[in-house]
Formats: structure tokens, sequence, C-alpha cells
């Protein structure tokens, strides 16, 4: 909430855009575009977010109306972008799901002397690495395209992951990337251990019900294109 004299000003979202790659706020060059559903479909509203010093995207006044009590809440949908990554709508309690192109909330109405009768809280929306990150030198990278089993066409914006465990089981982790429109991605292998004959197991997710693995064994397998197909 932000005062400007005695008038007040909420945001109903409060968006934390995180670089899952490298742990750390994105606001440098970050682009994130407003539509608002009007009963039938999404129209663009060239409202431009406020991004704060800490680097979280709000919007103060939007659903700012004379008389708040006649007026219902407004369903609006923010659309990040960034050079190299690509967001992950999905919160972190939901499942995924590749068709969703906008984290979406309602603005609630209020004025001076009523405030929104729901009150907005911070959300995390990660970014995750596209086919076009740009990856430190030296890393291992895999990549490969997701694509629908029996017509090859391409599962655009999938989820692609591997996980394991290091420090002799004692240490878990995680390696994700979304792909593009074309179903391609690239996938960083920071923690493997380097052992010869490493099996690796890749999972796509277009949403629940609808996934796809493929295994690889390194180092012999790493240049290499892998598909991962997923039935219908």
């Amino acid at each position: 909430m932000i005062g400007v004299g005695r008038r007040l000003l909420h945001s109903p979202a409060w968006l934390m855009p995180w670089d899952e790659f490298h742990r750390r706020h994105v606001a440098a060059r970050l682009v994130v575009e407003l539509d608002r559903w009007d009963g039938a479909a999404w129209q663009p509203t060239g409202v431009a977010p406020v991004v704060t010093p800490s680097g979280v995207v709000a919007y103060p006044g939007l659903g700012r109306r004379r008389e708040p009590w006649t007026a219902e809440p407004v369903l609006y949908r923010a659309r990040f972008a960034a050079p190299g990554l690509r967001p992950m709508y999905p919160a972190d309690d939901e499942p995924f799901d590749a068709a969703k192109v906008g984290r979406e909330f309602l603005a609630y109405p209020f004025d001076d002397d009523r405030p929104p009768r729901i009150a907005a809280e911070p959300e995390t929306v990660r970014l995750l690495p596209g086919p076009a990150f740009a990856f430190p030198p030296g890393l291992p990278v895999v990549h490969g395209v997701v694509r629908r089993a029996g017509t090859g066409a391409p599962v655009a914006n999938a989820l692609v992951e591997t996980a394991g465990t290091a420090d002799g089981g004692l240490r878990g982790w995680r390696e994700r990337v979304l792909g593009d429109e074309t179903g391609a991605f690239r996938l960083p292998l920071r923690w493997l251990a380097g052992t010869p004959g490493e099996l690796v197991t890749l999972t796509a997710t277009e949403r629940p019900g609808r996934t796809g693995q493929a295994e690889l064994r390194l180092p012999e397998d790493a240049a290499l294109s892998h598909p991962i197909e997923i039935s219908e």
C-alpha cells in the first residue's frame, strides 16, 4: 500500500520474478505485459507495472473505483519476458500446465475509505532457462526436443527436468528448464559426478497425466539430440 497525501493506492498483485538458474531476482531487461479478461477473451491493457527496488512487480491503483461497493473484481494476467528465460506460470503449489500463458490475479475494487476485500500476498514467478539461455562456458548441457508421440508435432513450453543426489546421497538436486514453441530445450547438468557410464533420466511434462521420458548415458550421449515423446 502506498500513501500519496490522503490518497491510498493498493496493488492487487505483488509478483517477484525469480531466475531459478542463478537463484536471484530478475529486474534488468524484464518486460511485463498486462491483460484484462472481458468475459470472452483476454484484452491487452497497455498498463505498465511498477518495479520496486527489490525487483517486485506491482500495479498500485489497479482496482480503484469511485463507488467500489457497486463493482465486481476484475481478472487480470501478467505475462513476463526476459532474455534467455521463460516464465513458469503455475504457482509452486499448483501442478505444471504448459497451456498457462500468464500469472492471473483478481483486482478487487477499493477507494480511500474502503480497502480491497482481499489483500494481495507476494507471489514468486519462476523464470527458467529456455533454449537461448547463456549457460556458463564449460558447463555440461544436453539438448533435445519434446514432441507428440505418433505425430511428431512439437509440444510447446514443456517442462523438462532431471534430479538426483550428491555428496553420497545426502543432498538432493534438480535441474529444470522450459522448452520453446518448437519443443526445443537445453538442460544443464551441474551436479553430476562425471562418472563414466552415468545414466541420466530426462522427464518432460505438458500437464498432469501427460509426461514422457528419455534416458541417456554420459559422456557418450552428451552431444546427441534427445527426443522426448509425450502420448495423448
